[in-house]
């Protein structure tokens, strides 16, 4: 495992396990959002966006997570992989990590991307909510990504599919050996 992509519903942990990997294996870790959020949660511009990816992703080694996908750029970061890690969690596991994490930034202050922040009225009270996008999200999510798997086009990554979070920390403890793949 060379260069690899972390992916999973939204809330499923992939910059904390993308961190501990990268970490783990000594390379970089990039984490889209980072590259993709401007102030007062402004997207980047496409282009823009595919560029600090392509710049990212131009290294030997990496660990990168996100689910910026389809046109936007898988096509950049999944060319140049040479294994996925799918965090495939069941709803309930997904939206309590979710929960937790926005309950956390909200009551720390925790500064993110684009000097962002969560607040209490955008989580619970907003169209743009985090929690609702990803419980809309959910199932299409793991339709796709089932779909990524089976696709030809992909058919050089190694992928690993985990579904509980005690495998994610036996693949980070088993010096990242796979704990369960997809065929």
């Amino acid at each position: 495992m060379q260069r690899i992509s972390v992916i999973g519903s939204c809330g499923s942990g992939k910059t904390t396990f993308a961190q501990k990997l990268a970490a783990k294996l000594d390379v970089p870790h990039i984490e889209m959002d980072a590259l993709f959020w401007l102030p007062n949660w402004q997207p980047k511009p496409l282009e823009e966006f595919r560029n600090s990816v392509t710049a990212a992703v131009a290294d030997e080694a990496w660990v990168i997570d996100g689910n910026y996908s389809k046109g936007r750029l898988r096509d950049i970061y999944l060319s140049r992989a040479t294994t996925v890690v799918w965090l495939n969690y069941s709803y309930p596991v997904t939206f309590g990590r979710l929960l937790k994490r926005t309950l956390r930034r909200i009551s720390r202050h925790e500064t993110l991307y684009g000097n962002n922040s969560e607040t209490a009225r955008m989580a619970f009270c907003s169209r743009d909510s985090i929690l609702w996008w990803m419980t809309k999200n959910y199932r299409r999510r793991r339709r796709e990504y089932r779909k990524l798997f089976n696709d030809e086009q992909y058919a050089h990554l190694q992928r690993i599919e985990i579904r509980r979070p005690h495998e994610a920390e036996a693949l980070l403890e088993q010096s990242c050996a796979p704990a369960s793949s997809i065929s």
